[in-house]
Parts: structure tokens; C-alpha cells; sequence
């Protein structure tokens, strides 16, 4: 059973994708001190009625923030759509060029 509120469910999956994702932004990488949105980290959002999904890399393999960052991107995603919310870990290795324009020119890389 969904805890969609009726405003959330109205909503076309693009507003839905865009209304997490901004959410998303809460979630920073403690080590970089940057957003999981502006990183790039999440690759795939998958938004049905009932459930939804997503595909998040990390900035390493074997990022130590790992395990929370993951989980605190489930939690909020499922919290903004009421909607029982899994992640995976992408098989992708995460580049610089990922992030969103600007968001890494204090770390001098782009």
C-alpha cells in the first residue's frame, strides 16, 4: 500500500523524478562535502505507482560513507514518494566528468 499523499500521485513521473532528485540534494558526501546529485552518483531513477528504484554509484569502491550514503538516498526517495523505495549499487566507475557542471571548480577539476 502506497502513502502517496493525492498531490504526489496527480503528478507525471518526470515531476516525481525532478521532485526527488531535488530532495536528493540533501544527502552530501561527507568527504567531499558535495550533494549525491551534484556528484552525479545517481544514475537511474525508476518511479512506478507502487515502488520505486534506483541505481547510485559511489565516488570510490570502497568509499568508507558508502553504506549510509546509500541507505540515506533509499530513505529519502521513499520518504518524498511514499512508495517502498530499493537501491542498487551500479556497476559504473564514477569520473569526474559525472558531476554537474561547476560543482567540482573548488577542487580545481573542472
Amino acid at each position: 500500500m502506497s502513502d502517496q499523499s493525492p498531490q504526489l500521485s496527480a503528478m507525471s513521473r518526470e515531476e516525481k523524478e525532478h521532485l526527488v532528485r531535488e530532495a536528493l540534494r540533501e544527502i552530501v558526501d561527507p568527504e567531499i562535502g558535495l550533494n549525491v546529485v551534484e556528484l552525479g552518483l545517481v544514475r537511474e531513477l525508476t518511479i512506478e505507482d507502487d515502488r520505486a528504484h534506483i541505481v547510485m554509484i559511489l565516488t570510490t569502491p570502497f568509499c568508507p560513507y558508502g553504506p549510509q550514503l546509500l541507505e540515506a538516498t533509499r530513505r529519502k526517495a521513499q520518504e518524498v514518494l511514499g512508495v517502498p523505495t530499493t537501491i542498487e549499487v551500479g556497476m559504473e566507475y564514477w569520473d569526474p566528468s559525472m558531476a554537474e557542471e561547476g560543482a567540482l571548480r573548488d577542487w580545481g577539476l573542472f
